[in-house]
């Protein structure tokens, strides 16, 4: 894996902006989530990784536990809404675009290709053309992001959000979704770190207590005792978390 500059600038930002790594929704794996909720509840385009969150680091094929759910999250949002967007397949490093090609086939939905890693904001740039040179262009807030790095997938879902220009001034973007189970134990002690930064910034801008969005649309890493995920996926719900 090449050096992410991009990646380890992300602290000096949380100096301003801690928030930045709280991501709005906690998973074990995406078979947790429910797409089709979430695209009745008006999110049209879709953000994932690949390592660790799709396949096996440096396999191109889907873990096969989840390849039901990818179906239905790729039948859910509908041909070419949904995105790969890796720090390997389709980067400047990916030489000849080899991988990229291997991946798309493989998993049945277009690779970004982009010059710089996730987060940079050059990533960010590049995900929105390709999401506004859709037939019916799909804006930020109504994409999720789908990952299982907080300094790569949950702060560049973040850095996606901007103001509206509503008179409440609530922030808009992006749903950052982060899945916390690993498919082949890679950085361990950096994904230590990222969950107990999470877990602090989520304290301390919450005085102390566990209420900050992260915590509250967290799903239950126990799928049966898991609540209907249409009771927590409406747009307006999500949005008044945000406004608080």
């Amino acid at each position: 894996m090449p050096l992410n500059i991009p990646g380890l600038l992300v602290p000096f930002q949380l100096l301003w902006n801690p928030r930045l790594v709280v991501p709005h929704v906690v998973v074990k794996d995406i078979r947790q989530i429910d797409f089709l909720a979430l695209r009745k509840a008006g999110y049209r385009g879709a953000v994932f990784d690949k390592d660790n969150c799709l396949t096996v680091p440096y396999k191109d094929h889907v873990v096969p536990e989840l390849q039901n759910t990818w179906t239905k999250c790729r039948d859910a949002f509908g041909e070419g809404n949904v995105l790969i967007v890796s720090n390997s397949a389709g980067t400047r490093f990916d030489a000849g675009e080899i991988q990229a090609e291997s991946v798309s086939h493989h998993l049945s939905v277009p690779v970004l290709r982009h010059n710089t890693l996730k987060p940079s904001y050059s990533c960010i740039s590049s995900v929105r053309q390709y999401f506004s040179s859709l037939r019916a262009p799909i804006p930020d807030e109504e994409l999720i992001v789908v990952g299982d790095r907080v300094f790569t997938d949950v702060v560049m879902a973040n850095r996606m959000a901007r103001r509206t220009p509503s008179p409440t001034e609530s922030r808009c973007g992006p749903l950052a979704i982060w899945t916390r189970g690993v498919w082949k134990k890679e950085s361990m002690a950096m994904r230590w770190c990222e969950k107990r930064l999470v877990d602090i910034v989520n304290r301390w801008t919450s005085g102390g207590h566990a209420t900050a969005s992260a915590a509250k649309w967290q799903l239950t890493e126990d799928r049966s005792e898991m609540a209907p995920v249409d009771r927590w996926y409406t747009l307006a719900k999500i949005r008044s978390v945000f406004r608080k």
